[in-house]
């Protein structure tokens, strides 16, 4: 092979290799493998052979595609672990695809080559130990910096959360005034955001409203990136700021080995400089002094997605923003494509930007170049991609018209950003409601458990919250929500049946195996006598209704025997919305509509109509006399016909099956004077009968019972002296029985020489045996469908 070819003999060679080994996986799994197995045993060996070299070279393949990403790469031994990692195997491929696109593209020149730092370029080798070195920064077991704060988080207080601002600059309302209490959806009692009045009452710089030029971003090599870690720091860059007119903000977070989070840096930037500051110095609540530039009315600030940043700064920094500018709404309000930061620079700067730092440990000091560069970018840009938006927002901007006011909709949105608040993270739990509460978990997923499961299911919650907050680890480190919901439905009964459940498990769960599995074994008990899911999701349903007023359903639902399965059944009515969670109202359908099959009780009318029912029509009085002659008038039911009992005398020939008329043909020709005959025809409708023997009581019923009965048998009586003495009986009268002796042979039949008309050379016509039916009444004509063929066109 060529040391260097082209791309395309490279593709070809490459394709018709795939293409050759896809053929062949293909026929050897076309045959039976079992079947050849069992044949031939060496066979058998190969094929084990092989499937082991081909998961050992997967294997090796996939831990080669993933050293390149964050993906860890499962161990295939045999083809179980096939099947149970293949969401791994699928997205270690799909990463794979991903860089093999883009080094596609890079190489055909349709996107540039990413720009590396500065110190990067100089030093390879310095560029290849960061890159490695990175991949390993993901939640680090790190001494935790909030144990040295100067306010250290208390995360067992569950009273409302008090904003930490000691002054408000830029006041409208006084800091005193403003920090009144309100209600939230939950019923919760917390703070009023201190700054409500002055984001309300906002008014934007005119400059907003104004199209101007974009004014270029400086270079990165010509521009200087501070990184603030001291007090005298934070005071001279706040005086830079006071003089801009526009700075944009970024923050990075860390939210693993925290149970509120942890704001680890902030990024700054103005038209010629660029700031990180370093928020996990033991000072961090003294950043609050840059309210002087973040609630100036008079300086935007220009965020992406702010929606979190809002309340993170308030939480951990004191800081409140006023005068918000939300590029991310920009976006959705111009209808872009896509909504990132990523799109953004890609869309306005040419840039792409490596996120594979997003979800890095940004609490690691000092600071590698590589994730320094990364939160530089993310600010360093934003001005300029700020122009450019909103110069656009402006000429599709109709300010007579309301839903076409872009401009307008744009800083409306960022002013509610403005006013999120932050609550601690407190919630109900019996009914999972509130801030981190598990009744939102529980609507998200779809998942349906027993009395049992559920018991297990919120007791387990409330126990990962209360380890989280002693451990001062977030949730999510201490259990995922999928081992949750894995233990609720399984409900582990030892040790080792636990631990095997609750995977990957973090050190504060098995620290507290012991606890654990008892806070189980209690939960499930009291299961048993528990709500059920449906009734707690849904109070207004019918089961939850029922069971607080009919105190007899809830003492049946103790008394159930508790082996359920998985899954709990419920009724379909209580799960069923009343109109599509996805079309809404757009389209109607007959699932949604009520059911009109079933008519009402008060639509059904019965046929013949009944009396009055009261106490007098079931006394002992007169009535007796109108029943007995009510039973007289009933004209007897037609006694239906019995099947003769044929006697087989010893001198006569064996038949199979005597012949007998057709039913219809009996009918057509009944014999004369024939006494109380098979065919008498009753002039009573039979559903008048049927009602008036309803109408009866029960001694008439059984009375007329009795007569039928006794009518069969005297009409069996009187067959049997016919069949003795030989006479023909109805059904077989004009017809002589089948005589197999003197029967023509049918396998060496003679050939028969009457031949039809026509002669010998005319052939004879074949049997048909649908021939008497030919008579029957035809169906409707098959409708003509389209034929084959040409169509003929025809030009004006």
């Amino acid at each position: 092979m060529d040391e260097t070819p082209d791309f395309k003999s490279l593709q070809e060679q490459i394709q018709a290799a795939l293409i050759a080994t896809t053929r062949t996986s293909g026929q050897i799994s076309s045959e039976d493998l079992g079947f050849q197995r069992s044949l031939n045993p060496e066979v058998g060996t190969a094929l084990d052979e092989q499937s082991a070299r081909l998961l050992e070279l997967s294997t090796k393949l996939l831990k080669s595609a993933a050293s390149i990403s964050d993906l860890r790469a499962p161990s295939l031994e045999d083809t179980d672990d096939v099947e149970n990692n293949w969401r791994n195997v699928v997205d270690i491929i799909d990463s794979l695809l991903e860089k093999s696109d883009t080094c596609l593209d890079e190489y055909t020149g349709m996107i540039k080559r990413k720009q590396q730092p500065e110190a990067e370029q100089s030093n390879p080798n310095q560029k290849r130990h960061t890159s490695n070195l990175s991949n390993a920064f993901r939640t680090q077991n790190l001494v935790k910096p909030q144990l040295a704060f100067d306010t250290k988080p208390n995360n067992e207080d569950e009273s409302p959360w008090k904003p930490l601002l000691d002054s408000k600059p830029h006041a409208i309302l006084p800091l005193e005034e403003s920090l009144g209490t309100m209600t939230n959806d939950f019923d919760q009692q917390q703070y009023k955001h201190p700054y409500e009045t002055e984001i309300l009452n906002l008014q934007y710089p005119e400059t907003v409203y104004q199209k101007a030029d974009p004014i270029p971003y400086l270079p990165v090599e010509s521009t200087s990136a501070t990184f603030i870690a001291t007090e005298e720091g934070v005071l001279e860059m706040l005086e830079e700021l006071k003089t801009a007119k526009e700075i944009a903000i970024d923050l990075e977070h860390h939210d693993a080995r925290t149970y509120i989070g942890l704001t680890s840096l902030m990024q700054i930037s103005t038209r010629h400089k660029d700031w990180i500051v370093d928020t996990l110095k033991p000072w961090r609540h003294k950043l609050q002094v840059l309210n002087e530039v973040f609630a100036d009315p008079t300086i935007i600030k220009v965020f992406h997605g702010a929606f979190m940043d809002v309340v993170w700064l308030q939480r951990d920094l004191g800081l409140y923003v006023v005068g918000l500018f939300d590029t991310h709404w920009a976006c959705r309000t111009l209808g872009y494509a896509g909504g990132s930061l990523a799109f953004l620079l890609k869309k306005f700067i040419n840039f792409d930007a490596d996120k594979k730092y997003q979800m890095a440990d940004w609490r690691i000091r000092p600071l590698p170049e590589e994730m320094f560069f990364y939160a530089r970018a993310d600010t360093h840009y934003l001005l300029y991609i700020y122009d450019n938006v909103r110069n656009e927002l402006i000429d599709r901007t109709k300010p007579e018209v309301p839903d076409e006011n872009r401009i307008e909709m744009v800083l409306q949105k960022s002013k509610e950003v403005s006013l999120l608040r932050y609550e601690r993270q407190v919630y109900n739990a019996e009914s999972g409601r509130g801030p981190g509460g598990w009744y939102q978990l529980l609507v998200k997923t779809p998942a349906l458990f027993n009395n049992e499961q559920f018991a297990v299911f919120k007791a387990v919650h409330q126990w990962r919250d209360r380890v989280a907050r002693t451990d001062d680890d977030s949730t999510n480190f201490v259990m995922p929500n999928r081992v949750i919901f894995t233990i609720a439905k399984i409900m582990p009964k030892d040790m080792i049946a636990l631990l095997g459940t609750a995977h990957p498990a973090s050190h504060s769960v098995k620290s507290r195996t012991g606890e654990l599995l008892a806070l189980i074994q209690a939960a499930k008990a009291r299961g048993r006598d528990g709500p059920s899911m449906i009734d707690v999701l849904h109070p207004d349903s019918l089961g939850a209704t029922a069971k607080a007023n009919i105190p007899s359903l809830a003492a049946g639902a103790k008394a159930k025997d508790s082996t359920e399965p998985l899954v709990a059944v419920v009724d379909e009515g209580e799960l069923r919305s009343d109109n599509s969670a996805f079309w809404g109202d757009a389209f109607g359908s007959s699932i949604w509509d009520p059911s009109t099959l079933t008519k009402s009780s008060e639509e059904i009318r019965l046929a013949v109509p009944l009396p009055q029912l009261s106490s007098e029509i079931w006394a002992n009085g007169s009535n007796t006399t109108a029943r007995s002659s009510r039973t007289e008038d009933v004209i007897p039911l037609a006694s239906p016909a019995v099947p003769s009992k044929q006697v087989q005398n010893d001198d006569e020939a064996f038949v199979l099956k005597r012949g007998a008329k057709r039913k219809s043909e009996a009918i057509l020709e009944p014999e004369e004077g024939e006494a109380s005959g098979e065919y008498d025809i009753s002039l009573n409708d039979p559903e008048d009968e049927e009602n008036n023997e309803e109408t009866m009581t029960k001694a008439e019923r059984k009375a007329l019972r009795k007569r039928e009965k006794k009518a069969k048998k005297e009409a069996k009586a009187a067959a049997k002296p016919q069949l003795s003495s030989g006479q023909p009986t109805e059904g077989e009268e004009g017809e002589e029985p089948f005589d197999y002796s003197k029967a023509e042979s049918v396998l060496h039949s003679k050939r028969k020489e009457n031949y039809p008309e026509g002669g010998r050379n005319k052939k004879q016509k074949p049997f048909d045996p649908y021939a008497k039916s030919a008579d029957a009444p035809k169906g409707m004509r098959r409708a003509q469908t389209e034929r084959a063929g040409k169509s003929h066109t025809f030009k004006s």
